[in-house]
Formats: structure tokens, C-alpha cells, sequence
């Protein structure tokens, strides 16, 4: 773990507790989720990169300044994946990791302009993240879902590839729910995006934005007012602005909060000053994950960690966070009950046990 993150020190029953509680993750990235042995090894296979192979330097290698070194080293990565197999391996590996964590549905963010532009052939790419999650759900039983998000530092050409992706009948996955937006905030204004989310909207998917993690809240009010967000990826900021915070409450829009990335990113200056108390004072849908894990020297599980010291959860406030992803995911009601019962059982069962 890098040196700036620091083990939340919760009761070792709760890390426990933790470890087997059902969960869904709304928040975590598809490159970003590569474990230091398949970044090694695909750094190994493309030596012409200036990633390390070497998985204990890649600690090093994931410490960030700040938030634009956090982009450059990110990218980095990106430009390891250069091939469908590449793209296969990766994804496949990915909910493998969720699965260990019990991760029963995650709504992984897919960036395909990344990887079209490299060259990968996109229906091939399409093809293999198709494959990969098929069998993950056949052999983990985590079901994995889809959002394909704009690399906003990559401009209006990448906005405009990336709903073509998403909106073309013959390419659109069939576990794509989400349009999203990521990348640098400062200097990518979200209105320009408009457009381009209506397209998405149009065609089923649905809103889920990155929005004031670096900038203000107005970024959040913009992504609301022109983006029409179901969903705000971080939203860090929001709690500067109380009539934001009521707003957030009163449409039970989500905030997807990674707090070790907030830190690692220097979005936030240290875990004591997260904003997460003030989400959930003001009655925000709050839920918690893990963005670009092994990069941040984190999991799931760490996050949950994190949020049982900031919040004092004990064992059914857990429960109750993890049950607020499953409000918010974009699964199919059933699903939803399902998953919430399994909750339920779990926490029953282990305070009664």
C-alpha cells in the first residue's frame, strides 16, 4: 500500500464481517482495476512501455502527486492493453478480483475509445469483453454490467466515438447499461457533453458522470442540469453547497464516493477530512467503492473498512451501505430484491451465529 493510505484500524471482527458481505460496485474502472501481476505481465509484453514489470516497483509507480500525474500514469497503463486478448485477460481478471471480494454485481466503467483508437478492432473488443463476462458470471457468479465512459481529455472527437460505440445496434454490448464521463475536470467543462448524452439517453442508457471530484460544485449542478446524472461519480465537492447536498437528498441521486482515491488523487487531504460524514448527515444516497483499486493500494473491502472508521458503522450500518449500491445500481428489480435478501441473510446470520 502505498505510504500516504493509511489501514483504517476498525475491530478485527469487522474486517471479517467485511470479507464475506455481499456486495455491488457501482464505481470502479476496467484499466484501473488491473492487478499489479497482470500490469507486470503486460508490461513485460510490451516492453516498449515505460511501465514497470517489476510488481514491487509499481508501488512506487502508483504514488501520485496529484491529480493530472494520476491521469499520465493511468494512460500509461491504458496503453498496455493493445490487443482483444489483452482486452479479454483484463476483464476477465477484474471480476475475478470482485468475485474474491464477494462482489455479486459491479457496473464496471468501460473506456473503448482508449483501446478503438490504439487500434483494437472494435467489434473484436466488443467480442471480448462479451466473452469475458459471460464466463466470469458462469464460473465467479458475479454478474458484470457495463459503462462506457467519455475520456474527457480526449476531447469532443472521443464523446463522439465513444456513443457511436455505445448506441450502434450492430457493436452495443449486451451488458451495457450507462454512458459516463471521466478524466480531468478542470478544463473540460460538462455542458459541452450534453449532446452527447442525450444520444445515450435516448437510446436506454443511462446518466452516470464523474463530477466535482477536482472542481467545485458547480461541476455537480452540471452534470445534473445538462447530463440529466442519475448517478455522480464522486462528487466530492457537493458538500461545500448545502442546497446541492438538499437537492442530492430529495431525488435520492446517488453519490458514488471512493474515499482512498480521493486521497491518493490529493482530492481530499487526509481521510479525517472526507466529505462522506456530510453526505450521509444530509441524507444522501451515499455508496462506497473502490475506483481504480490496485493503483490506489486498496479493494472493496478496504473501502468498506474506511467507512465503518469515518461513519462508525457496526455490522447492520455495513449492511445497510452495501444495500444502498443495490438501490442505486442500475440492476433489474428482482435482482435488486434478491441481492438486498442475501444481505439481510448474511448480517442475520452472522449476529445470530
Amino acid at each position: 500500500m502505498p505510504d500516504h493510505l493509511v489501514e483504517p484500524r476498525i475491530p478485527h471482527d469487522l474486517h471479517a464481517f467485511i470479507a464475506g458481505l455481499p456486495k455491488a460496485e457501482l464505481h470502479v474502472h476496467h484499466v484501473g482495476s488491473a492487478s499489479p501481476r497482470i500490469v507486470s505481465a503486460l508490461a513485460a509484453r510490451h516492453p516498449d512501455s515505460k511501465v514497470p514489470t517489476d510488481p514491487e516497483a509499481l508501488v512506487d509507480y502508483f504514488t501520485f502527486t496529484d491529480f493530472a500525474h494520476f491521469i499520465d500514469v493511468y494512460l500509461s497503463v491504458v496503453d498496455l492493453i493493445r490487443t482483444p486478448e489483452d482486452v479479454r485477460l483484463l476483464t476477465y481478471e477484474v471480476a475475478r478480483e470482485l468475485a474474491r471480494q464477494q462482489v455479486r454485481y459491479a457496473e464496471l466503467t468501460i473506456t473503448p475509445y482508449s483501446s478503438t483508437r490504439r487500434g483494437i478492432d472494435e467489434a473484436s473488443f466488443m467480442d471480448a469483453i462479451e466473452d469475458a463476462r459471460k464466463a466470469a458470471e458462469t464460473e465467479f457468479g458475479t454478474v458484470l454490467r457495463w459503462c462506457f465512459d467519455i475520456p474527457g481529455e480526449a476531447g469532443l472527437e472521443s464523446a463522439e466515438e465513444t456513443v457511436r460505440l455505445a448506441t450502434d445496434d450492430r457493436l452495443r454490448p449486451e451488458g451495457l447499461v450507462s454512458f459516463g464521463l471521466g478524466g480531468p475536470e478542470i478544463g473540460v467543462p460538462r455542458p459541452q457533453f450534453k449532446p452527447y448524452f442525450d444520444r445515450a439517453i435516448a437510446a436506454g442508457l443511462r446518466s452516470v458522470p464523474h463530477a466535482g471530484e477536482t472542481t467545485g460544485p458547480k461541476t455537480v449542478w452540471d452534470a445534473l442540469t445538462h447530463l440529466r446524472a442519475e448517478r455522480i461519480g464522486h462528487g466530492t465537492s457537493s458538500a461545500r453547497d448545502p442546497k446541492l447536498l438538499a437537492h442530492l437528498a430529495e431525488h435520492r441521486i446517488a453519490l458514488e464516493v471512493c474515499p482512498t482515491s480521493n486521497i491518493a488523487t490529493r482530492a481530499v487531504a487526509n481521510l479525517d477530512e472526507h466529505p462522506i460524514k456530510e453526505f450521509v448527515r444530509a441524507g444522501v444516497l451515499v455508496t462506497v467503492n473502490s475506483d481504480d483499486p490496485p493503483m490506489f493500494g486498496t479493494d472493496l473491502n478496504n473501502e468498506y473498512a474506511v467507512a465503518a472508521r469515518l461513519l462508525d458503522l457496526d455490522e447492520r450500518g455495513l449492511a445497510e451501505l452495501a444495500k444502498n449500491a443495490v438501490t442505486a445500481s442500475f440492476l433489474d428489480e428482482a435482482g435488486k430484491a434478491k441481492l438486498a435478501a442475501e444481505i439481510d441473510a448474511y448480517t442475520t446470520d452472522w449476529l445470530t451465529g
